[in-house]
């Protein structure tokens, strides 16, 4: 932005430096400008943990203004703006798959900001959270909330057939997702495990029970190896018991809560938020009921984890390169991600992407599941790096996914059609 001096002022000998304080602060009292999902306003200002951004607003005399979208038109409007020779946006929100190379290159790598004016406490994020924004080498976004798989089961069910407690293995998960298949006195009929569907994010959180990938960090297609062939293997195994939704195919993450909420489903692979709703005394049969704990890892890997490395995703903050103010898009990224906003925002609903925040009396008590979650993303990782092809790649392994579990193709077969279709659209392949 150039500034003009008054010729004036410069006749006058009037110190070059107040006048260019008082157009900073005048810049700087204009209202941030941030594009976000509804959600993340919502855990910024919310009311059991209070408004996170007030501090930040008091230090520089200055208000956020919100723009929210839903998850598809927010990635379209900022991409529109940071295309422009210049944008009045100084903060937007990303998803961790939407940041493919080419996305990446809008947003201003943020590396040299954090060396020079550090965030607080930087190692109690969790690491998959900072790694899965490295672009390049670069990185292009700080998380400021996560979304982590786990495995919910119904122990009001589960003591009808004789089970207690939950799995610990994810073999012992598929046994009694064979025992909890049934039809209740009252004749509901109960499905032992439900997910939304076999699309690669599902079936990555079984593949991880063998510490598998779809697409490793290194771009290469490994669904023909052990780990996911295990994963289609057991999810057509209890399909043919029943074990597993018929209609698999066209089930909804909506679906699986009203599953879990009206006992048809004795467990579920979902968001490990997904608790709350599960036991909702509004909207449920069984409150306080369900049960929420990590993903189990396979018998054959316990010596080397303690749950499955499931799979994490998560929001952060990017700057548009061609923002006008980054020093000040800077100051507000830092506020959000202190230990304090980020306790308030997990209060207000938030996923917290600090360690520390799990340690809190008040959090311990609002998320029963708290150490679980824990667990999951001291290990977890992405289930597939971004990149542009992305949702072809994807579209590809859930058809494949499907004709296997149905029964259309042998499960060696269908991820062997993946590994072949998938590979010319990775990027080194590209």
């Amino acid at each position: 932005m150039t500034m003009t001096i008054p010729r004036r002022v410069l006749l006058g000998g009037l110190a070059l430096p107040a006048v260019i304080g008082s157009q900073a602060r005048a810049q700087n009292a204009a209202p941030l400008q941030v594009l976000a999902h509804r959600v993340h306003q919502t855990v910024a200002i919310g009311t059991q943990g209070g408004d996170i951004t007030q501090p930040w607003q008091r230090a520089h005399n200055s208000q956020v203004q919100w723009t929210t979208f839903d998850t598809g038109p927010l990635w379209e409007r900022l991409q529109r703006e940071a295309t422009l020779p210049q944008t009045t946006m100084d903060v937007g929100f990303v998803l961790n798959t939407q940041v493919a190379p080419r996305a990446a290159s809008l947003f201003e790598p943020l590396d040299e900001w954090l060396r020079r004016d550090p965030i607080d406490d930087v190692p109690d994020i969790f690491p998959g959270l900072i790694e899965g924004y490295r672009v390049g080498g670069a990185l292009v976004a700080i998380p400021f909330r996560h979304a982590s798989s786990g495995l919910h089961y119904n122990e009001e069910l589960f003591a009808e057939r004789g089970l207690t407690g939950a799995p610990r293995t994810i073999e012992q998960m598929a046994e009694m997702a064979r025992r909890a298949t049934y039809r209740r006195s009252d004749g509901t009929p109960v499905t032992g495990l439900v997910m939304p569907g076999v699309t690669y994010p599902n079936v990555i959180d079984i593949a991880r029970a063998w510490d598998g990938d779809f697409i490793t960090a290194d771009f290469r297609c490994t669904a023909d190896q052990p780990p996911m062939l295990n994963a289609i293997r057991m999810l057509r195994e209890l399909f043919q018991a029943n074990a597993f939704p018929r209609n698999f195919a066209s089930i909804q993450s909506e679906d699986v809560n009203t599953l879990v909420q009206q006992g048809r489903g004795a467990m579920a692979l979902n968001s490990m938020g997904r608790n709350r709703i599960y036991n909702d005394p509004q909207r449920s049969k069984f409150p306080g009921k369900v049960q929420t704990v990590a993903v189990p890892i396979s018998e054959t890997l316990r010596s080397r984890y303690e749950v499955a490395p499931a799979k994490v995703e998560f929001w952060g903050m990017a700057i548009p390169r061609n923002s006008r103010r980054k020093d000040l898009s800077w100051s507000f990224i830092k506020a959000m991600l202190t230990k304090e906003a980020t306790l308030g925002a997990a209060l207000n609903g938030n996923g917290p992407v600090r360690n520390s925040t799990y340690d809190d009396q008040r959090m311990r008590e609002l998320i029963p599941y708290g150490d679980e979650e824990r667990r999951v993303l001291r290990v977890a990782r992405v289930p597939l790096p971004a990149f542009d092809e992305a949702p072809r790649a994807g579209d590809i392994f859930k058809e494949e996914a499907e004709a296997a579990v149905l029964g259309m193709k042998t499960p060696e077969a269908a991820m062997a059609s993946v590994v072949q279709r998938v590979t010319p659209l990775l990027p080194r392949n590209s």
